[in-house]
C-alpha cells in the first residue's frame, strides 16, 4: 500500500508521514529531501549558485546517489553520495534553491523516476508536492494537507529559528511558484482527502488519515 501526502510547505507533511508511517510500520519517502540534495549538490558545485542551463541541473540530478534511511531515533537520514547530509538540507539557502530546482522538468523526471522505483515495493508513506497527482496517482490512499498560511510560517520559523514575517515573505515567495509552475504544479490529487491541520495536533491528523487507510 502507498499512502501519498501533499501539500505545502509547513502544513505538517513530513512530521505526520514520519508518525504516520512508525504507525503503521510502514517505510517513508520524503520527497522534498531529495530535490534539497539536488539544491545542495548544485550550491556546492557551483560555489553558491545554481547552474544557468537546466540541461545541467538534470543531469546532476540523474548521477546522484540518494538513499533515505531510518535512524535510530526513528527520524530518516539522508544520504547523498555516500555523506549524512540530514541537516546541511535544511538550510535556508538550500530551501530557496530546492524550489526552483522542484521546477525544472529535467530533475523532476530524474527523481520520480527514483521514486517511483522505491514505491514499486512494500508499503509506503510518501509525501510531497506532487506524490498523489504525478509519483503515485494510483496510491490507495492520496491526502492534501493544508493550513493558514501564518500558521504554516510560524511552525517553519519555529523550527528554523528565524523570524516568522521572514518566513512568511519567502513562503508566498514559494507558494506561487510551486502552484503556478508549468511541470507539476501544487494541487490536490484527484481523489485526495483535504485536512485542514491549523488549529490540530499530529496525533489528531495522523489518526485521521490512518482511519482512512484502515478502510481501504
Amino acid at each position: 500500500m502507498v499512502i501519498a501526502i501533499d501539500g505545502p510547505a509547513g502544513a505538517g507533511k513530513s512530521t505526520v508521514a514520519r508518525v504516520l508511517a512508525r504507525r503503521l510500520g510502514f517505510s517513508y519517502l520524503d520527497s522534498g529531501a531529495m530535490y534539497r540534495c539536488v539544491a545542495l549538490a548544485a550550491l556546492r558545485e557551483q560555489h553558491g549558485a545554481l547552474p544557468q542551463r537546466l540541461e545541467a541541473l538534470a543531469q546532476l540530478a540523474a548521477g546522484l546517489d540518494i538513499r533515505l534511511d531510518a535512524g535510530a531515533d526513528g527520524r530518516a537520514k539522508v544520504m547523498l553520495d555516500g555523506c549524512d547530509v540530514s541537516d546541511a538540507i535544511r538550510a535556508p539557502e538550500v530551501s530557496e534553491a530546492a524550489s526552483t530546482v522542484a521546477a525544472n522538468p529535467g530533475v523532476r523526471k530524474a527523481l520520480v523516476a527514483k521514486q517511483r522505483r522505491l514505491l514499486a515495493g512494500g508499503d509506503w508513506v510518501a509525501e510531497g508536492r506532487d506524490i498523489g497527482t504525478v509519483v503515485a496517482p494510483d496510491a490507495s490512499v492520496k491526502v492534501f494537507l493544508t493550513a493558514a498560511a501564518r500558521e504554516r510560517a510560524r511552525r517553519r520559523a519555529a523550527e528554523l529559528g528565524v523570524g516568522l514575517e521572514t518566513v512568511l515573505a519567502g513562503q508566498a515567495i514559494r507558494d506561487r511558484r510551486d502552484s503556478t509552475r508549468e511541470h507539476s504544479p501544487l494541487v490536490p490529487a484527484p481523489g485526495a482527502v483535504t485536512i485542514d491541520t491549523t488549529g490540530l495536533g499530529v496525533e489528531e491528523v495522523v489518526e485521521r488519515i490512518a482511519g482512512i487507510a484502515r478502510s481501504r
